[in-house]
């Protein structure tokens, strides 16, 4: 009884990763470049005002050395998976899922019964 049951109810076949993984991939390039451009140059110029006499020069964001490829790498793969994921849902709005079949009980068991509303 318990596997028709399963059987009826609508199955979630997506990984977690496969689901959150756009989110998960912006949310660290928002984090890259926070530290890069707002937390890194403000600790650095603490640092050297706490360490004076120390003549560094000012601060040179990590991501743009090497011609600033991780921005150019992050655009592209967050650009073309907006671009698909607006194409999933064009596709679910056009063909919505079809409602789940319900499955009867076989007919050697007992129907399921409330025993509240049985009285």
């Amino acid at each position: 009884m318990s596997e028709v049951i399963a059987q009826s109810l609508p199955q979630d076949k997506e990984d977690w990763m496969t689901k959150k993984w756009r989110p998960m991939m912006a949310i660290v390039y928002m984090m890259i470049n926070l530290f890069d451009f707002i937390i890194g140059p403000i600790l650095y110029n603490l640092l050297q005002y706490w360490n004076p006499g120390q003549a560094i020069g000012m601060w040179q964001p990590l991501t743009l050395q090497g011609g600033g490829l991780i921005h150019i790498a992050f655009g592209a793969i967050l650009g073309i998976s907006a671009w698909t994921r607006g194409q999933e849902k064009i596709e679910t709005i056009k063909n919505p899922p079809q409602a789940p079949v319900h499955v009867a009980a076989p007919a050697d068991e007992p129907p399921l019964r409330n025993s509240r509303a049985d009285e």
